[in-house]
């Protein structure tokens, strides 16, 4: 399954370590310790605000799209279509 975290951004549902809120880089020294030490590694997909991180396997997204949206959306079933 695949969730859609913006910018026409697709990830694997089983790659997802953790969605997190943005406002854990305000409340947590160690998360935004982590965050720099993995620069490398970080997408910005937010042209505006940043609403939440998405961590992956292989990277680390800022998204534009809420924590809770993108909860839901990994708990929904979805069904790709060829060409769709």
């Amino acid at each position: 399954m695949y969730l859609h975290i913006g910018e026409d951004i697709l990830v694997k549902t089983d790659e997802v370590i953790a969605i997190l809120d943005k406002q854990i880089l305000q409340s947590s020294f160690i998360m935004r310790e982590f965050l720099d030490r993995k620069k490398e590694m970080t997408v910005n997909l937010a042209k505006g605000s940043i609403k939440s991180i998405v961590v992956t396997n292989k990277h680390i997204y800022y998204s534009p799209l809420a924590s809770v949206t993108l909860k839901k959306r990994s708990q929904q079933k979805t069904i790709l279509i060829n060409g769709s």
